[in-house]
């Protein structure tokens, strides 16, 4: 069984569609998959249709007193099984303040729960981090083994990401869980048609191979940045009003099928991976570039002379450039 934390403290960079989506596809894939919506807007709980309604058992009665996780863990899909959220659990951090141990109950409570509720056992357990850094995302990190983190491809998006390492180097070592790894990056809202997607993508990659090398011993040492890029796609933000994922609201839309590759990379499958985008590796044919007028009347070759255009760059340094304590 793996358990695996979603997480990103920036909002709007596709977390909860990441955390519900690639439960729904492992799913699809016949694995048992819990989802466990640890962000107290249970953003995740409605996408699958769940409301938050107040006094329904949720992970707030878990985190705070004797419920299972089991106990509040409904059905939302064949093979698939949420323990929802509600707006009672923000404040837990405040509740949880004086507990002894208060960062390691719900790996407490996860590691007394092994099987799913038709007895078989979970294959996945994928936890949606809340956008912040406190007592519930450290609870999530001690409760999972492995980090996916869905990063937006745009500078400011990568400011976030030193913090996000540093504080995943402080649960494996000053929390005691040294299993604790990054298993990856996924880009999403990725525009495969801008220079900065491509500029920033280079960069992470570039970064976590210097850190292979530099850090071997690191939790991020064995990083990948995910070949599977979730492109804009409407239809994933359309979905969460239906209370349904990419799969059951259109399952022939782009979004459902990046969803379904991520799904395939994360389980291993890189036949079954290879095979689904062997049609997506013909190179895309740009269309030719407009002529520009010469500026000034300077010479070309027809009797004027164009100037170079300059290569675009960032306007400020690279965040990752900046050492990892």
């Amino acid at each position: 069984m793996r358990t695996i934390a979603i997480m990103n403290q920036k909002g709007g960079v596709g977390k909860t569609t990441t955390s519900v989506n690639l439960a729904a596809a492992l799913a699809r894939r016949g694995k048992r998959v819990l989802l466990i919506d640890m962000d107290p807007q249970a953003h995740a709980s409605l996408y699958l249709g769940i409301e938050p309604t107040a006094g329904a058992p949720s992970v707030y009665d878990v985190m705070t007193g004797d419920a299972s996780v089991a106990s509040v863990s409904r059905n939302a899909a064949a093979r698939l099984w949420v323990a929802p959220s509600q707006l009672d659990l923000a404040g837990a951090e405040v509740e949880l303040a004086g507990e002894i141990g208060r960062e390691r109950i719900l790996r407490g409570k996860l590691a007394a729960e092994q099987t799913a509720p038709d007895g078989a056992p979970y294959d996945y357990r994928i936890i949606d981090c809340p956008p912040s850094l406190g007592v519930l995302t450290i609870n999530a990190l001690t409760a999972a083994e492995e980090i996916i983190i869905p990063l937006q491809p745009h500078f400011l998006a990568l400011h976030g990401l030193g913090k996000l390492l540093q504080t995943i180097k402080l649960v494996a070592t000053r929390l005691d869980h040294p299993a604790l790894r990054l298993s990856g990056v996924v880009f999403c809202l990725y525009d495969a048609g801008t220079t900065l997607a491509r500029e920033v993508s280079n960069d992470i990659r570039n970064f976590f191979a210097e850190e292979k090398e530099r850090n071997p011993g690191s939790p991020w040492a064995g990083a990948e940045i995910y070949r599977t890029k979730i492109r804009r796609n409407i239809r994933l933000a359309e979905a969460p009003s239906f209370g349904q994922s990419i799969f059951d609201y259109d399952p022939k839309s782009n979004g459902a099928d990046d969803y379904a590759d991520l799904a395939a990379e994360v389980d291993g499958c890189k036949r079954e991976f290879a095979a689904r985008n062997k049609n997506k590796s013909a190179p895309r044919k740009e269309p030719p570039a407009p002529e520009k007028p010469a500026p000034n009347g300077a010479e070309t070759a027809e009797g004027k002379i164009d100037p170079a255009e300059p290569s675009v760059s960032y306007f400020a340094p690279n965040p990752l450039s900046m050492e990892i304590d």
